[in-house]
């Protein structure tokens, strides 16, 4: 690590102001210590809810800057600024804070409320964001009271509780331990007010992050909207201050994008810059030897996105882009960039790899190994599917008015998602899709879009009545900052309430995906439901009411909409589509089990976790109407259109891996979907189904596999299930939690599906047989429709056409049975009922078509020769 004066600098690796780079470059061959290392330039900044690149704020609504000095808006417990670019080393070396500091309250209790400078900050784990979120350490500076205070040591000083003042902080090493000098000097510099000194500090007490703190004791466990502390005029310098330009977050935080038919959209997420007048954000591209511009943009003002749009993309090869943004701040305009590429798309490779991921809490932030593991399988594309973050997220719970405040509690959470795993789509396509958390609830049934009355309570009282609990206007924002990279949307019409919707379709790389959003048309159980159901949290209540029972109820899973829509997508081939895919939150049944007699899964974080080999008795499954295992009749609809594409599912929610094949009428009648595993695991549910002495495990696998119905009554097929284990891994909250990631390819030349479950901690290259029990799994294409046949049409013999696609058609009715892309030069069309089909063969892109009717199923031995 090299130490450097960054007074003059804000230079930065993947976003930096470009014209401090040649001085930057200059600094990387000095050494100070006496001279001030590091200066807040907060004085050149306008007033804006943002405190700049160096910084980060615990809350971001909390902290903006005000005529030059960087204010805590509220009266609340524990508000930091952490520094991001200087840390206190190990070395046993000198090192000096300042900063001026105006009091604005008096607090409730001023000998236990106070301001100043924190040192030392660590988090759960050794890296400077774990100790910027979650950072304890030794607290220094001045009581509401007055005072001067070391830790838990006080002196007493008579300082004016409402005035400024500059605090002056030097930490010495004297025999293996460190004294600390804090002054308190006048606010221009010329009077000591106070002074104290504490000797005998640890040297590990000393190292780590550097903030600045508000802390005030709050009234009704809220913080109160009035500012607290003002500061300005930062310094830290000295030997012992470890110096990383590079650790700046924003003005671009991160960006995402998707490439669609030669469509290519792409969001930057920004901070709060878009009140800086004179701003510019462009998207630029380097396909050559210089960087070229695509798009000007400007900057929302709620969700602080950026939006570009490139039609007719001609590029094939990978391409490096930037987003950069210019700001004309006092001391001139700063430029900053963050840079990524935009990959070749992957059309002529035989596979396509898609890394899967959700339900991430931040036990585990910032989720280094998870990076590090995930680049070494070299993925072609990113899946977030939901639950980018929760409630509890970064800490402070939720701020759910008024709306801008809502809006930046939200993008704290968000901006942390994004600094944990923004290098896993920096250089690939990613589609991220919101969930209930995401939408501050603990289950989503949105009803199209309507509001959720919180009259009565912020919680089930007011989810259960189903609609959104925020404003529309927040939901728009949310879903924007997730989603607006999305190829565009099937049908934009807005739902109630004006909120947006953003499923369709995503064509890449010879992989057609179909994305659902499996909660905005879904009917509420209370409100669908007889109420001796006695409905809560999407559980029923009432022991004795039978749910099986409840097949044929006015009920919405996916609305009618969404079923046009995956009725059109299943027979739409074009643009080279080999193989189909669904994503969507959640799995269409319920693979879960809770101790027989449990009647809400509230218990599930307290269950305890088995050792390995254990099989945990006395569990039944679970009736939870946030899956799509409900409404059934909703989930079998679904399910038959999208086995009429052979298509494969992928989801998230379920905080339990599973591979499971579907069945409708038959067992495995249907696809195959894999759930993933959670990122970071709040809701570690399990599957210990009660077994009987005729039950078979599928060969060779444990009890829990095999054929099953999920307390709606849904058939499904048990492949792999990702159990909570004890590890004997610290921290258990995270490891013991079968916490971790997907991985599916998809060959397109075998028609086949492969699926990888891994844990977060394994390393793909070293640990080869890392993967959860029973994992990895291959599926052909066609397993994905594995009805049983009353019989077969005649066999296709295929010349001159390269990899056609053939639909069956049920010539009485009309209605597409099923269709697919062929890649061998014959083909056998199966059939399930006794009725007469029109088979057509051809190129959905060139329109041309061979056509056979009036063809009736057979035991076999029949050809048709279909010659182009």
């Amino acid at each position: 690590m090299k130490r450097r004066n960054a007074i003059k600098t804000i230079g930065v690796a993947m976003v930096a102001p470009s014209a401090l780079l040649a001085d930057t470059k200059k600094a990387n061959n000095k050494t100070t210590t006496d001279a001030a290392d590091f200066a807040s330039q907060w004085h050149h900044w306008p007033n804006i809810r943002w405190v700049g690149p160096e910084y980060w704020g615990n809350r971001l609504q909390d902290w903006e800057l005000q005529d030059g000095r960087a204010v805590c808006v509220v009266t609340g417990k524990n508000r930091t600024l952490h520094c991001l670019t200087c840390q206190l080393s190990d070395r046993m070396e000198v090192f000096e804070v300042s900063v001026q500091v105006h009091l604005f309250s008096k607090g409730r209790n001023a000998g236990m409320e106070y301001v100043g400078i924190r040192l030392g900050a660590k988090g759960p784990f050794a890296d400077y964001r774990s100790a910027t979120v979650f950072g304890k350490g030794l607290d220094t500076g001045i009581t509401a009271a007055g005072d001067l205070f070391i830790g838990d040591r006080k002196v007493s000083a008579s300082l004016s509780p409402s005035g400024t003042c500059q605090l002056i902080l030097r930490a010495e090493p004297r025999g293996g331990a460190y004294r600390i000098h804090l002054a308190a000097k006048s606010a221009d510099g010329d009077r000591q007010l106070a002074e104290m000194e504490v000797g005998d500090i640890p040297r590990h007490r000393l190292t780590g992050n550097i903030a600045l703190i508000s802390h005030f004791l709050e009234a009704e466990k809220t913080a109160e909207l009035y500012p607290s502390a003002a500061f300005a005029d930062w310094k830290i310098s000295g030997t012992k201050v470890d110096h990383h330009p590079d650790q700046v977050f924003g003005p671009v935080c991160f960006a995402q994008y998707t490439l669609h038919n030669k469509v290519l959209k792409l969001t930057a997420q920004l901070t709060p810059i878009e009140t800086i007048a004179g701003h510019r954000v462009t998207l630029e591209i380097k396909p050559g030897d210089s960087w070229d511009p695509v798009q000007d943009s400007r900057v929302d003002g709620q969700g602080r996105i950026a939006r570009f749009r490139a039609d007719n993309w001609a590029y094939e090869q990978t391409v490096p882009y930037r987003v950069r943004v210019q700001l004309p701040l006092g001391r001139g305009t700063e430029t900053y960039f963050y840079e990524g590429s935009i990959a070749g798309e992957p059309v002529g490779e035989e596979g396509l790899k898609a890394a899967v991921f959700s339900c991430n809490g931040d036990f585990g932030f910032p989720d280094t190994e998870v990076g590090r593991h995930v680049a070494k399988h070299r993925p072609d594309l990113a899946l977030f599917l939901g639950d980018q973050f929760y409630e509890s997220t970064g800490g402070f719970g939720i701020e759910t008015a008024p709306l801008d405040r809502a809006t930046l509690d939200y993008l704290r959470k968000w901006y942390m998602f994004g600094w944990s795993y923004r290098d896993i789509f920096r250089h690939i396509p990613a589609a991220i899709i919101p969930d209930d958390h995401d939408a501050y609830h603990g289950n989503v049934w949105g009803e199209g879009g309507k509001a959720a009355p919180t009259n009565e309570g912020w919680n089930y009282v007011a989810q259960d009545q189903g609609g959104y609990k925020m404003p529309a206007a927040w939901v728009n924002m949310m879903q924007q900052t997730q989603t607006s990279h999305l190829p565009d949307p099937y049908d934009p019409t807005p739902v109630e309430q004006g909120i947006g919707v953003y499923y369709t379709n995503w064509n890449y790389g010879g992989v057609g995906f179909a994305i659902l959003e499996d909660r905005k048309f879904k009917t509420a159980p209370k409100n669908a439901l007889p109420g001796e159901a006695n409905v809560l949290n999407g559980f029923t209540q009432n022991r004795d009411f039978d749910i099986k029972a409840h097949y044929d109820i006015d009920a919405d899973l996916l609305g009618d909409r969404q079923l046009h829509f995956l009725e059109e997508w299943s027979k739409d081939w074009k643009q080279g589509i080999k193989m189909k895919a669904v994503l969507s939150q959640t799995n269409f049944c319920t693979v879960a089990t809770l101790p027989q007699g449990s009647v809400i899964d509230s218990i599930v974080p307290k269950l305890p976790v088995p050792k390995q080999g254990e099989y945990i008795p006395g569990d039944a499954p679970t009736a939870d109407m946030d899956s799509n295992g409900w409404p059934q009749r909703g989930r079998d609809e679904a399910l038959k259109l999208i086995r009429k594409c052979f298509a494969f599912h992928i989801a998230g929610d379920q905080h339990l891996a599973s591979m499971v094949h579907y069945g409708i009428e038959e067992f495995g009648d249907a696809g195959y979907a894999f759930a993933g595993p959670a990122l970071n695991n709040i809701f570690p549910r399990r599957w210990w189904p009660p077994v009987t002495e005729n039950h078979r495990p599928l060969n060779g696998q444990p009890a829990y596999t095999g054929d099953f119905f999920d307390g709606f009554g849904n058939r499904m097929t048990i492949h792999a299930v990702a159990n909570p284990r004890q590890t004997n891994r610290e921290p258990a909250i995270i490891y013991d939690r079968s916490t971790g990631y997907g991985i599916v390819t998809f060959d397109k030349e075998a028609q086949s599906i492969q699926v990888e479950c891994w844990p977060r901690y394994a390393d793909p290259e070293k640990e080869l047989d890392g993967q959860y029990q029973g994992w990895p799994m291959t599926i052909a294409q066609q397993d994905n429709y594995a009805r049983k046949a009353i019989g077969y049409l005649p066999e296709l013999q295929l010349e001159n056409l390269e990899s056609p696609v053939v639909e069956i058609i049920d010539q009485e009715n009309g209605e597409l049975v099923y269709s697919l892309r062929v890649e061998s030069p014959t083909f056998k069309p199966k059939v399930f009922n006794e009725s007469t089909y029109l088979m057509r063969v051809g190129d959905p892109d060139t329109g041309i078509w061979r056509e056979f009717s009036d063809l009736k199923p057979s035991e076999g031995g029949e050809i048709i020769a279909c010659v182009f």
